[in-house]
């Protein structure tokens, strides 16, 4: 008997038939004599239905009140997974975050877990009973009810599987695997058996959309062994691993890309100590996170500062720097949000040179500018106009000698 965790993303619960069939597939393991809990995201849809709602009244809404609208999609997807169980024969109900509870910080829209609970839910599921939890949310110290970011389930789902000391936790989405890139663009794209937490990690925080990054840095914290597997068709999928266990290791194992992010530049910034602190201490206030970061030379005692926030943290960033204008003293800001980032991610780059140099080199060939590079010891990062976004990635793909055959 083993104690897994089953996540169903969006797509996976979409209607009712794909409800049942995700019953089905939770019967399959408990009649294989498992504990079972799972967790479910919003049916597919809902959630932009939902944070469309609250952007159409404020830009700038009240965050608790968004944690609250948000928040609901995945209450009714527990639900009628739970309902769907019952009909089929398996003892089940449905769990909300503040339930069990998951304790969170109060970083509404954005918040990180504290806690997790879980002994209820593990005497229950020892009697045999199937607790079927809602993803992407929890309670935070205030006692409102809390959201983890877009994505947040994944995180929710790995959380849970350490808290329950699970031995496993099962990602089910639409597609079968982690690939090399995204079959979309490059069909000659590989599916890879094995793929290291650190190169998921980074894969995942560069646009790689099929974990979640913090979903993925909790796994290789906590050692939680992750699979991704299609809820469609019963194929292999993809398990994410401590590297020590993967023998074969590419120089680069995926090619990532992100249209999520947006550029913004500080014009004629004062160059002297502290600068820094006051332009990115500023936007960490109001919890905008900031990704690649660029410094000119300074001339004349001024420089330009660039730099990429989410494209949904845009409109926030923007206010938060003109409120902070007179402090730090730069003359303007210029945002622009056709952007995309382009990521290769491999463990092997920590032993062979000429990685970024072929990026470069297969970018210049298609004639496409970089705006911004990024780098750390497994990736490579660019920033590129977002109409290049799909010739880069096949570009890059080709370079590496990632196409199957």
């Amino acid at each position: 008997m083993s104690r897994i965790v089953m996540k169903f993303g969006g797509t996976s619960v979409a209607d009712l038939d794909r409800i049942r069939n995700v019953a089905a597939r939770v019967k399959r393991e408990c009649d294989a004599g498992n504990e079972v809990a799972v967790v479910v995201s919003a049916m597919a849809g809902v959630t932009n239905q939902l944070v469309a709602w609250c952007q159409g009244l404020s830009a700038l809404h009240d965050a608790r009140e968004y944690d609250t609208v948000v928040a609901t999609g995945e209450q009714v997807t527990t639900g009628l997974l739970s309902i769907a169980l019952q009909e089929i024969g398996v003892e089940s109900r449905s769990w909300q975050g503040w339930q069990i509870p998951i304790r969170t910080d109060n970083a509404h829209g954005k918040a990180r877990i504290v806690d997790i609970d879980g002994t209820e839910l593990i005497r229950r599921m020892q009697f045999g009973q199937v607790a079927v939890v809602s993803g992407f949310q929890g309670i935070g110290s205030d006692n409102r009810i809390t959201t983890l970011g877009r994505g947040g389930s994944d995180t929710s789902a790995v959380a849970l599987a350490a808290a329950l000391k699970a031995e496993r936790c099962d990602i089910y989405t639409d597609v079968d695997g982690i690939y090399t890139t995204d079959p979309r663009i490059v069909p000659q794209a590989r599916k890879l058996a094995h793929i290291s937490y650190e190169e998921m990690l980074e894969l995942a925080s560069v646009g790689a959309k099929v974990l979640q990054t913090r979903s993925v840095e909790l796994a290789m914290n906590e050692r939680v062994r992750v699979q991704v597997l299609s809820s469609f068709a019963d194929v292999p999928g993809t398990l994410v691993v401590d590297e020590d266990e993967i023998v074969e290791k590419e120089n680069v194992s995926g090619i990532a890309y992100s249209r999520e992010d947006a550029k913004m530049t500080l014009r004629r910034v004062p160059d002297r100590p502290g600068i820094a602190a006051a332009v990115f201490g500023a936007l960490a206030q109001h919890n905008v996170n900031v990704d690649m970061i660029v410094q000119n030379v300074s001339a004349d005692g001024m420089t330009d500062m660039t730099f990429t926030v989410s494209k949904t943290d845009l409109a926030r960033a923007q206010v938060t720097l003109a409120e902070a204008r007179s402090q730090i003293g730069f003359s303007e800001v210029l945002s622009d949000p056709n952007v995309a980032k382009i990521s290769v991610v491999g463990v092997g780059m920590r032993s062979h040179a000429g990685v970024a140099n072929t990026m470069f080199r297969a970018l210049a060939d298609k004639a496409i500018n970089i705006q911004v590079i990024s780098t750390s010891e497994i990736k490579v990062s660019v920033l590129v106009a977002a109409e290049y976004t799909e010739l880069a990635v096949r570009a890059l793909h080709t370079a590496y000698g990632l196409d199957g055959a």
